[in-house]
């Protein structure tokens, strides 16, 4: 993690705005096959999503030629307000002109194991392997958020899943969250050309610096990527107030 690009920004509308550019960069970029992202949750990814829908920005993204995941998600009905999927239908799916079969959201229907496992067979699908290889990326980017605890996309302090080697999709029962979550493992997330954190407001700001460090006590800390990893923070997160 050290060796992440920080980029501070003015505020939380600055960094999703940058989000925006990282995404469509990258998807102009991508000319020999679909640009497979992994959405996260939370407000900045919210924000993300309604520039995205705009009509002068949407008209900007080949959809056909991407394909949507996600980086974990609360194992409730795809229609509860804690779903991350519901969130980004509402806000980006619905409103732009994505093909269905481009969608790709983490099944919570069965038992929690279970729907990882059948997301894990969703990735090797599009994949087109079992085994993720070096030098192919299984994603073109993976956005991830911080908790003020130092976990990222479901990878919690104390989880089990911290230590996954093999498999791409896990579970997670965070004692300190409500819902029991499926997210993908450190192999996954490695497996990817970019990385990109987004990180806003004060309360975050020991764990950024804890991050940038790349402090291995934190879940966040030891993230890797085949490519690169850039931190999107706002002045409120990295203490900068002036």
């Amino acid at each position: 993690m050290r060796h992440a690009v920080v980029e501070t920004l003015p505020d939380s509308e600055a960094v999703a705005l940058r989000m925006a550019d990282l995404l469509i960069r990258g998807v102009e970029a991508k000319t020999d096959g679909p640009f497979r992202v992994a959405l996260s949750g939370g407000s900045t990814p919210k924000r993300l999503f309604e520039i995205l829908a705009k009509p002068s920005v949407a008209k900007l993204l080949p959809w056909d030629r991407i394909e949507i995941f996600y980086g974990d998600e609360r194992h409730v009905p795809e229609t509860h307000a804690d779903s991350n999927h519901a969130v980004s239908n509402a806000v980006l799916i619905s409103q732009v002109p994505i093909p269905a079969a481009n969608v790709h959201p983490m099944p919570t229907s069965a038992t929690v194991a279970e729907d990882a496992i059948s997301y894990q067979r969703t990735l090797q699908q599009a994949y087109g392997a079992t085994i993720l290889e070096p030098g192919r990326p299984l994603f073109d980017l993976v956005m991830l958020g911080l908790g003020t605890d130092g976990h990222t996309a479901s990878l919690f302090p104390g989880e089990p899943v911290l230590s996954e080697k093999d498999a791409w999709v896990s579970t997670a029962a965070p004692k300190t969250a409500p819902h029991e979550r499926v997210t993908l493992t450190y192999p996954a997330i490695h497996s990817s050309a970019l990385v990109v954190f987004l990180v806003t407001g004060a309360s975050k700001v020991e764990m950024l610096r804890r991050l940038r460090e790349g402090d291995p006590s934190i879940p966040s800390g030891n993230v890797t990527s085949e490519g690169r990893i850039i931190i999107l923070a706002d002045r409120a997160a990295t203490g900068d107030v002036a």
